[in-house]
C-alpha cells in the first residue's frame, strides 16, 4: 500500500463530480418540491448549485485527502486507524465548507425563486441575485453564511467517515 506518487486528477474529478451533483439534484427535487406550494420553481437553479457544488466539494475533498496522506506517509488501509478517521473528518468538512461557500448564493436565489408569492417571477438566479446585490450587496446574497457553514462541516464530515469506513469494510480502497 502507501500513497501514489500522482495527486487527484482535476480532469477525472471535476466533471464526474458535477455529474454526479446533477444526478443529485434530481433525487433532491421532491424534497424541494415539499418545501413549496404549487408548481415546482428553483429546479434548473437546484441543478447549477449540486453540480457546481460538488465539483468544489469532491476536489477539495480529494486534494485535502491526497495531501494528509502524503504529509503523513501513511496506508488507509487500515479500518481502525484514528488518523485515517481524522482525515476524514477534515476533507469532509471542509468539503461541506467548501460546498457551501461557493453556492450559497445559488442556493439564495432558489429559495427567493421557490417563495416568491407570485408566479410569474424572475426565475433567472443570475437576475435574482442581481437585484438582491443591487439592494444588500454581496451580503445578502451569503444570507445564511453562518448557520450552513455550522451544518456544514460535521454533517459532511460525517457523512465521509461514514462513506470511507463503508467502503473500507467492502475491502473497496479509496
Amino acid at each position: 500500500g502507501g500513497v501514489q506518487s500522482s495527486g487527484p486528477q482535476p480532469q477525472v474529478i471535476i466533471p464526474s463530480a458535477a455529474f454526479g451533483g446533477a444526478i443529485i439534484s434530481f433525487v433532491l427535487c421532491p424534497s424541494e418540491l415539499v418545501k413549496v406550494t404549487g408548481m415546482f420553481r428553483g429546479g434548473s437553479t437546484t441543478l447549477l448549485r449540486e453540480s457546481v457544488g460538488n465539483a468544489v466539494f469532491f476536489s477539495v475533498y480529494e486534494y485535502v485527502r491526497y495531501y494528509m496522506h502524503l504529509q503523513l506517509n501513511m496506508d488507509s488501509s487500515d479500518p481502525h486507524n484514528l488518523t485515517d478517521i481524522g482525515i476524514g473528518i477534515l476533507t469532509g468538512g471542509l468539503g461541506g465548507v467548501a460546498f457551501w461557500s461557493a453556492v450559497l448564493p445559488l442556493d439564495v436565489a432558489k429559495t427567493v425563486i421557490q417563495t416568491a408569492p407570485d408566479k410569474s417571477c424572475q426565475r433567472n438566479p443570475f437576475q435574482v441575485l442581481n437585484s438582491i446585490y443591487r439592494r444588500t450587496g454581496v451580503r445578502g446574497c451569503y444570507a445564511g453564511l453562518g448557520p450552513t457553514i455550522v451544518r456544514a462541516f460535521p454533517a459532511n464530515a460525517a457523512a465521509i467517515v461514514t462513506w470511507e469506513l463503508a467502503m473500507k469494510l467492502l475491502g473497496i480502497k479509496n
